[in-house]
């Protein structure tokens, strides 16, 4: 029997119960170490994000907050790096951590190797957060080139995407250990989403990683060596390297865009795929069902490492550079990509139902009102959920060529995204939290009441934001990326989408204290837990029909993974590389 198998009649209230008698002291704390990094790094950047909201309606804070904060674009750029990609992977690595190891039911290989991953990542966290704070590193979350960042910033997002990689190779050896014990089993679910997406971040990231250590960190360095010509460093590059004492450093903006966006968009699945594993694997179980379909489980997963890299290009759709024909093939790959998602709608769709028809749910929607909507950590995940719908429809918009080019660059891409990692990712993060939180420390969830009452102001919250800024970017092409409130052009139409926007802003900030108060607060609490609690693991419906080998198998969807990468970015990358001008030169905007 697979570990964490559930203990309970089906429709029975929901129990997350010990599973395992291993020990998981590392483990838990690797995850604690992990997660407490990334809400730390998320409370900064909300709090910088409750800024820009003011901004946008004419409220200007950022004077007032010098030295501190030194413009609009400094705190801009901190609050998409610590929310999009610190926040994200610090949580995603130490969640996985937990689940890849209660899945597979056995402690870390090497539990070493995930301690240097850990480190790795601080390390680059620390480094990158120097420039960040100091104004030295407002390129803004793409950080496109020839925008100039201080070299600590890039060595440090490096590394932060290096000590990730680590932690997979981590996660590898503890699975090779699993499968050579267990010959012939099929990967318990739960753990083959988790690795699956492991192994999708170390494909995709090879792209960032190429555009730092080539064009950008290069660049970089050189300027500042330029600028400091009597150090010991420079003056040892320059006596090593003939010409680099008078060399410009300069970049090929096209070709570090396209590197990006090689990472960019398959960052969003990496973002999306550990809220997967949740919805998949353990919600149905919260709800007191099971999941509809194990091996449609499995196929979405394996269908997201196929398809997510080679889309890139649908975020370059203004760019002169890219010939239509390859815009066109991503386009197909990206509409291709969407078809996991509505898989998922219905079979998560389906395993909530039977836990709702369990519980006595009758007609088509009868079920629904008997789900138990009283534990915050299952609401927190479903209103997830149903805010992701509506980023996946504007998701679908922005892959279509002509109404991209209608919304491109304005507030309806902001909109989009903070209902995807905003709300889809983080408010699923928020509801693993309710439940993750009280089995590592041992004491009861503070305040469920207050806890529930977070995942309802986040809802509503991000309904007003997500829609004013669609509508706004939509109807009037209000510019992202811009203080709008400072801008010359503002019409007073825009009023009514900027005061919704800002409504929400106010929502999602009460949304964030409260979750913050739930968590310190179960941090410091007294009453401890009756019996310890585990991972909720779902069974499936079809548990008993054995895995097609085709499911089971790396191999093939690797290959194929590969093939695709090479078909959709191959040539165009090599016809950049080979015909790359290094013209422009890097700058220091603000």
């Amino acid at each position: 029997m697979s570990v964490g198998t559930l203990r309970q009649p089906l429709g029975a209230a929901p129990v997350y119960e010990q599973s395992s008698a291993v020990g998981y002291s590392t483990e838990n704390k690797l995850t604690g170490a992990h997660v407490g990094i990334g809400t730390t790094a998320l409370s900064v950047g909300i709090l910088i994000g409750i800024l820009q909201g003011f901004e946008h309606a004419g409220f200007n804070f950022y004077p007032f907050l010098e030295p501190a904060l030194k413009s609009y674009y400094q705190g801009l750029t901190i609050h998409g790096v610590l929310n999009a990609l610190v926040w994200t992977t610090f949580f995603i690595v130490g969640f996985f951590t937990l689940a890849i190891t209660r899945s597979l039911g056995r402690p870390l290989r090497y539990p070493v190797v995930n301690w240097v991953g850990f480190w790795v990542m601080t390390v680059g966290l620390i480094l990158a957060a120097i420039p960040l704070l100091g104004d030295a590193a407002s390129v803004l979350y793409t950080f496109y080139p020839p925008l100039r960042a201080d070299s600590k910033f890039y060595l440090g997002l490096t590394l932060v995407v290096v000590g990730s990689w680590i932690a997979g190779w981590g996660f590898y050896f503890t699975y090779w250990a699993w499968k050579k014990d267990n010959p012939g089993v099929a990967t318990p679910f739960i753990a083959l989403g988790s690795l699956i997406t492991m192994v999708l971040w170390q494909i995709c990231t090879i792209g960032v990683a190429a555009e730092i250590l080539i064009l950008l960190l290069p660049a970089a360095v050189l300027w500042e060596m330029q600028n400091d010509p009597t150090s010991w460093f420079s003056q040892l590059v320059f006596s090593l390297i003939p010409g680099a004492a008078t060399a410009d450093p300069t970049t090929d903006p096209l070709l570090g865009r396209t590197l990006f966006w090689f990472t960019g968009h398959p960052l969003v699945y990496f973002w999306l795929l550990p809220a997967y594993v949740a919805w998949y694997g353990m919600v149905p179980k919260q709800a007191g069902g099971k999941l509809f379909s194990d091996n449609l489980a499995r196929l979405v997963f394996w269908l997201f490492l196929l398809l997510s890299t080679p889309l890139g290009f649908h975020h370059q759709y203004t760019d002169p550079g890219i010939p239509a024909a390859w815009k066109y093939i991503h386009a197909i790959l990206t509409f291709g990509v969407a078809f996991p998602s509505l898989l998922t709608a219905f079979t998560v769709a389906a395993s909530l139902e039977t836990g709702g028809r369990a519980r006595g749910g009758k007609g088509w929607f009868g079920w629904m009102w008997k789900l138990p909507w009283n534990d915050p950590s299952f609401t927190a995940q479903n209103f997830a959920m149903i805010l992701f719908a509506f980023g996946g429809i504007s998701g679908i918009t922005n892959a279509s060529y002509n109404m991209n080019l209608a919304v491109h660059n304005t507030t309806w891409i902001p909109g989009h995204f903070h209902l995807t990692v905003g709300s889809a990712t983080t408010l699923t993060f928020f509801g693993i939290a309710y439940w993750m939180i009280p089995m590592l420390t041992g004491k009861k969830l503070f305040s469920p009441k207050l806890a529930l009452a977070q995942a309802w102001t986040w809802l509503f919250g991000m309904i007003l934001f997500g829609n004013g800024f669609h509508l706004l970017g939509l109807h009037f092409g209000a510019p992202r990326r811009t203080m709008l409130g400072s801008t010359p052009y503002y019409q007073e139409a825009w009023n009514p989408m900027i005061m919704e926007m800002l409504v929400g802003v106010l929502l999602l900030t009460v949304s964030s204290i409260l979750f913050y108060v739930v968590i310190v607060g179960t941090l410091f609490a007294t009453k401890r837990l009756e019996k310890p609690i585990e991972m909720p693991i779902a069974q499936a419906l079809d548990e008993d029909r054995p895995v097609p080998d085709w499911l089971n198998n790396w191999k093939p969807w690797l290959y194929g993974a590969l093939a695709l990468i090479v078909f959709g970015y191959g040539p165009m990358l090599y016809r950049l590389i080979v015909e790359a001008e290094f013209t422009s030169r890097m700058m220091r905007v603000w």
